[in-house]
């Protein structure tokens, strides 16, 4: 089965209303869909989190695939990464994600042809309900919706999801100018909810160590389960270990690190960072014998999020919830999608490879939003249009 054709699409998907962090507001993300069609017409979908993707692709790694065996997945990341530790070393990993969005296609092709749905070409599933946290965050108004602007409000809207979607595993932004704020919305929505609910925050490493050994104390009396990104270097979180029980996260996929400094606890990350799907599997058992934790991050459409779905279907050692924000996101570029969790979980899609289906017309809306405005500001400053501020936090 040769490949005819590869494309990829960068497109906007919005967010129902900005929601606030370190840097200021994020309206949105700008990932980049990747079509890869075999000569017999079957086409096997991937995505990367970065619409830089998309030039990489179109521009290179397409005219180098096309006409390989579809199957083949090991010849085709040495036709496009002949020289992975080089390129595993430099800062800007968008050729990696480029080309593991077009290996995610790859295994989706595979699941089409042999009409087996993903989780069974790797191995059979340990688990088909698949946990999700649902997030929250101080938001601006959307064009349907009014944010929440206000700790009480963020708590309201977490007890709304509680009642409404019988959500008990929570996840949000912790990481406002003044840490008092962000603290608050956690007090609320433990009082509101109670002990037995999950909490687990984010603060993107906004905080100095200083800052971060003062909430430390509260935060444990809180009962967070994980605090993802406390500080700005793994240095720093070590030594915010000496003072602190909670476990961490980070995006920093470099496990020698990590088992030599003894954090974090856990990596949060994306089969496409890591070069694909086959990648992902070998960093994921690595994980697994170094006793860190891995989960999966938010902000991918239906196509990402369905790997995901299948990767933690067949991995047994991805046992903590994946981050959401489904709830989030008002449209998809797939037919079924957004997911939405019910009590904590979504189920792994049975449809061969992903299970999911493009969506032409919301493929082609959410493209002309990317034309014509551009990549989603992930650090817009709404009194100065297409500018970015970094918050004072200390």
């Amino acid at each position: 089965m040769k490949i005819r054709r590869i494309q990829a699409t960068p497109i906007n998907l919005r967010l129902e209303a900005p929601y606030a962090w370190v840097f200021g507001e994020l309206d949105g993300f700008s990932p980049t869909i990747v079509e890869v069609e075999t000569e017999g017409g079957l086409i096997g979908l991937g995505e990367a989190p970065t619409s830089a993707a998309a030039a990489i692709i179109n521009d290179g790694l397409a005219a180098r695939l096309t006409g390989r065996d579809a199957f083949d997945i090991a010849g085709a990341e040495h036709v496009c990464l002949p020289y992975w530790t080089g390129v595993q070393s430099i800062n800007d990993r968008s050729r990696i994600m480029a080309f593991g969005a077009i290996e995610m296609a790859l295994w989706d092709l595979r699941g089409k042809a042999w009409k087996q749905p993903l989780y069974q070409l790797l191995g059979g599933a340990v688990r088909k309900d698949i946990p999700f946290t649902d997030y929250f965050s101080l938001r601006g108004d959307g064009p349907k919706v009014k944010g929440e602007k206000t700790p009480e409000a963020v708590a309201d809207y977490c007890v709304e999801l509680h009642e409404i979607y019988g959500t008990t595993f929570f996840e949000g932004k912790f990481s406002t100018q003044a840490p008092k704020i962000s603290l608050t919305m956690v007090e609320l929505i433990r009082q509101r909810l109670g002990d037995d609910v999950m909490i687990r925050i984010d603060s993107n490493q906004a905080y100095s160590l200083a800052t971060a050994r003062r909430l430390v104390r509260p935060l444990e009396e809180l009962g967070v389960r994980n605090w993802e990104d406390p500080v700005a270097t793994i240095e720093e979180m070590r030594e915010l270990r000496r003072h602190c029980s909670i476990p961490f996260s980070t995006h920093n996929i470099d496990i020698a690190r990590a088992m030599e400094m003894k954090v974090p606890d856990a990596f949060v990350g994306n089969p496409t960072v890591h070069g694909g799907i086959g990648r992902m599997l070998r960093f994921v058992g690595a994980c697994e014998h170094a006793g860190i934790d891995f989960w999966c991050y938010s902000g991918d459409s239906g196509i990402g999020s369905a790997a995901y779905l299948h990767l933690c279907a067949a991995l047994g050692w991805i046992r903590e919830p994946n981050q959401s924000l489904f709830r989030m996101l008002p449209m998809d570029v797939v037919e079924e999608g957004p997911f939405s969790p019910r009590d904590n979980v979504v189920r792994v899609p049975e449809g061969h490879g992903l299970g999911v289906t493009l969506s032409r017309e919301n493929l082609a809306a959410c493209h002309r939003d990317f034309v014509e405005n551009g990549p989603c500001n992930k650090y817009h400053d709404p009194a100065k249009p297409g500018t970015y501020r970094r918050l004072p936090l200390n």
